[in-house]
């Protein structure tokens, strides 16, 4: 399928508006295809020609201005339009249409449950073509009006009010302009709870299947999305712009969810068939703050082209958490944002395919290298500085600049420079200054203090400070303006383990000619960037990271202690930190850490980049031994049931971490971890992994358990468990449906290439290392985008660290023809694999 370019997109946005597409549907033709009937209603300015995109798999018609086109025309995904005249024009096209199982174009879905089945749209980032004919760029916004056929018995859901006529015939009520990737139905026998609001239709909508679990939830669910209307409308002066607001969990979803005006779509995961802790529940809560913030910033004003999508993605981030934090019950939000997103952000940012918040528009060429930018820079990074930025501003500056913005552009298209002219009007500040520091720059620095004493000239390193104060020299590796936050810590006199804050203050770096000097003796821990409203990577210097070692637990504020963790993080990750002394924090302090995001964060660090890969196989046991002794002591602290969500978090992590699989082996015979929680399909499945990598069961039990839960998650956890199994008949039948047949569904795809590669079982599967560089780049170019994605991300030996891994991939990697979204994949694959050598040499 051919890309579009940047340059072709502006040359059609030139010549042609596109005022209504009316689209209509028919899904009751077969499993394999739909039908797909288009007129387009649009203007040219002045004589040219054009193309229309469309993916058919059979072109039956086109007409133009009553005049028949050759349907063999189409050229791949292009259908040239020649010889326009200026003035209005109407196109139909009639075709038939591929359904997928990879996420893309018009998926779907049979429920292996009960088959039923359900069929959702994902047309982001240019797969509306794959449903309908269509000028496929965002700048191109219309009005869609769709009329379709569902068999009886199902509903139709879509970015408007849906009306049933009865005999499966729906229609969709004509939306406001909209661009092309926002186009949104849902077909099939959806379970559905709808409700009012402010006057408007709400509904969350799940498989039949997830019925009970999705009624356990509505009440809270709702209560979030009200919550975060009410608070958007006293922020945002424009009302929300759709006619209802619907929520659909649909399954084998790519990405978390997708922000279609009046349809957001959510990956039905976040519908809970097993116990979760409240920080999943957090991050379901965030997710719907997102895609809400989307409807204005995204639906309502659409970037021109997707050089600008960290303007959609970074403003959702930051308004996801913050309004979260102010609406609802979740108010320590930034912390789960330091200790998982923000992390997110700072290792791409670190990475060889780095780029700026807002790249330079030549380095968006084209719609494949837009996709390669959906990453911890565009959500993470964004919002660090947006969070900045409105710091700096304030916020009733902020908001007034984009309530400018969307009175300017509604139902239109923007680019940075509106935004940026938009903030300018509102405020004195050089925003147009900040966002060249900050938004068209890549990489992150690093600060690092010197801590010394008044009376020394302030550059000593010893003692303990004296009457005239201490003095902190902060060095930037970088050159960006930082103003950042610093705590200064004593030792409580009377409990030694636990910190108090002595002083916190602001410094600008660069600052002003000398140390920064403070009254009092030395802290006993100093913090840079407390509150972690910067963004930087920090250094502790020896002592305060000495007294980090005996209280970091002990520190008052949960948002400092994942500042200290972060910091020790990224020390060891750039080697200057032992991955053995991060184990040993972490077993000293995890067992008494209250905040649950903290804990997460600093287990999954552990487990998943320390024991599987920055230490030697020779190293992982006693890792796993530290791990699995950190789970016990957490287990132990909440045997009286107050923190469920610490228990589940610590079962979860023993179980992966388990050596000897009697205990957990037990926990599955018995349906329960002593003393709770029962085993629940989530955790009996994580347990039946762990076994499965460690040889203690075979195929006839992963059997049993799909018998005993069929579910679409089961046929995961199954699929999982079989590629996990340490047997080279298994391997061979794994790699086989990855590879070399193309029938597994994308998160089919996805459970198979998890479970495949163990660092327990290197040796075994040694010999498909190099067979993943051929086989992938071939699966790329066969099943595209998502799955090239999915098989980089899952399906890459990340517990291959050694030289000749590292050398086989970069040779691999220099070959020309690699899908863009592959090659994205492996470049940082392949980086993380070199800071893993580096760590393990260090």
């Amino acid at each position: 399928m051919s890309v579009l370019m940047r340059d072709e997109a502006q040359t059609r946005a030139q010549l042609i508006d596109v005022h209504r597409y009316t689209v209509a549907l028919d899904l009751t033709t077969g499993d394999e295809t739909f039908e797909s009937r288009a007129a387009i209603h649009f203007t040219a300015r002045a004589a040219g020609d054009t193309f229309i995109e469309l993916k058919p798999a059979l072109l039956r018609s086109v007409t133009l201005d009553g005049q028949p086109l050759d349907p063999a025309g189409l050229n791949e995904n292009r259908l040239a339009l020649p010889g326009l005249t200026a003035g209005e024009h109407e196109l139909l096209v009639d075709a038939t249409m591929r359904y997928s199982r990879t996420g893309e174009g018009m998926h779907r879905f049979t429920d292996p449950t009960d088959g039923e089945t359900y069929l959702y749209t994902q047309l982001f980032l240019q797969d509306a073509q794959r449903v309908f004919a269509v000028f496929d760029q965002p700048d191109l916004k219309a009005v869609f009006e769709l009329n379709l056929t569902a068999p009886e018995g199902w509903t139709v859901l879509g970015n408007s009010v849906a009306t049933d006529h009865g005999g499966g015939h729906w229609s969709l009520a004509p939306t406001p302009p909209i661009s092309t990737y926002l186009v949104a139905v849902a077909a099939g026998p959806w379970h559905s709870v709808r409700t009012e609001h402010a006057g408007l239709p709400f509904g969350i909508h799940c498989r039949r299947s997830l019925a009970p679990h999705l009624d356990i939830d509505a009440d809270e669910i709702f209560a979030i999305t009200r919550a975060c209307y009410d608070r958007y409308h006293e922020k945002f002066e424009e009302p929300y712009p759709f006619d209802s607001y619907d929520q659909a969990f649909v399954p084998e979803f790519n990405a978390g969810a997708m922000e279609n005006p009046g349809l957001v779509t959510f990956r039905d995961e976040f519908v809970y068939r097993s116990a979760v802790t409240d920080t999943e529940r957090q991050t379901r809560a965030m997710v719907i703050a997102h895609e809400m913030a989307h409807m204005w910033f995204g639906d309502l004003v659409t970037l021109t082209w997707w050089d600008d999508i960290w303007l959609n993605e970074s403003f959702a981030e930051y308004m996801g958490y913050q309004t979260l934090t102010e609406a609802t019950r979740y108010t320590d939000t930034w912390v789960a944002f330091g200790i998982d997103r923000k992390s997110w952000g700072y290792d791409a940012d670190q990475r060889p395919s780095t780029h700026p918040v807002a790249p330079d528009p030549a380095s968006v060429p084209d719609t494949a290298a837009a996709m390669l930018n959906f990453d911890g820079i565009s959500y993470a990074k964004g919002a660090s500085a947006l969070r900045q930025l409105v710091a700096w501003l304030g916020e009733k500056d902020f908001l007034a600049g984009i309530n400018t913005h969307f009175a300017r552009h509604k139902f239109g298209n923007a680019t940075l420079a509106d935004f940026i002219d938009s903030l300018a009007a509102s405020t004195d500040r050089d925003v147009h200054r900040w966002a060249e520091q900050w938004l068209r720059t890549s990489g992150v620095d690093t600060l690092t203090p010197t801590i010394g004493n008044a009376n020394e000239g302030g550059t000593g390193t010893g003692g303990n400070g004296t009457d005239t104060g201490w003095t902190l020299h902060v060095t930037r590796r970088g050159d960006r303006p930082h103003r950042i936050a610093v705590g200064a810590y004593d030792r409580d006199l009377v409990d030694p383990g636990r910190l108090a804050p002595r002083d916190r203050f602001e410094i600008d770096i660069p600052g002003q000619d000398g140390p920064t000097v403070r009254p009092g003796r030395r802290p006993d821990l100093v913090v840079l960037n407390d509150g972690d409203l910067g963004y930087a990577k920090v250094r502790l210097d020896d002592s305060s990271w000495a007294t980090a070692l005996d209280c970091l637990s002990g520190i008052p504020d949960p948002l400092t202690r994942a500042v200290v963790w972060n910091a020790a993080r990224d020390m060891v990750r750039d080697g200057e930190l032992a991955p053995t002394a991060y184990l040993e924090a972490a077993r000293t302090h995890l067992p008494h850490e209250s905040d649950l995001a903290v804990v997460q964060g600093v287990l999954g660090f552990a487990a998943t980049q320390i024991a599987d890969r920055y230490l030697t196989p020779d190293d992982r046991p006693a890792a796993l031994a530290t791990l699995t002794a950190i789970c016990r002591a957490l287990i132990r602290r909440t045997e009286d049931g107050n923190a469920p969500g610490l228990r589940l978090t610590a079962v979860r992590h023993f179980i992966s971490a388990a050596t000897q699989p009697d205990g957990i082996q037990d926990w599955l015979g018995s349906d329960s971890v002593p003393g709770g929680p029962e085993l629940d399909p989530e955790l009996r499945w994580r347990i039946l992994y762990r076994l499965a990598v460690l040889g203690a069961v075979d195929d006839s039990a992963i059997t049993d358990e799909l018998t005993r839960d069929p579910s679409a998650t089961g046929q995961e956890g199954a699929a999982r468990c079989r590629a996990a199994l340490p047997d080279g008949d298994a391997k061979a039948a794994a790699w086989e449906r990855l590879f070399l047949t193309d029938d597994l569904s994308n998160h089919l795809f996805t459970a198979t290439a998890q479970g495949f590669w163990q660092p327990e079982q290197t040796d075994l599967v040694r010999k498909y290392v190099p067979r993943f560089y051929t086989d992938a780049v071939e699966l790329a170019e066969r099943r595209g985008p998502a799955i090239a994605e999915s098989a980089g991300r899952h399906a890459f030996p990340v517990h291959a660290v050694d030289p000749e891994s590292l050398r086989l991939g970069e040779e691999y990697l220099s070959a020309p023809g690699i899908l863009p979204a592959l090659r994205r994949k492996l470049t940082d694959q392949l980086d993380d694999l070199r800071r893993a050598l580096r760590v393990r040499e260090g």
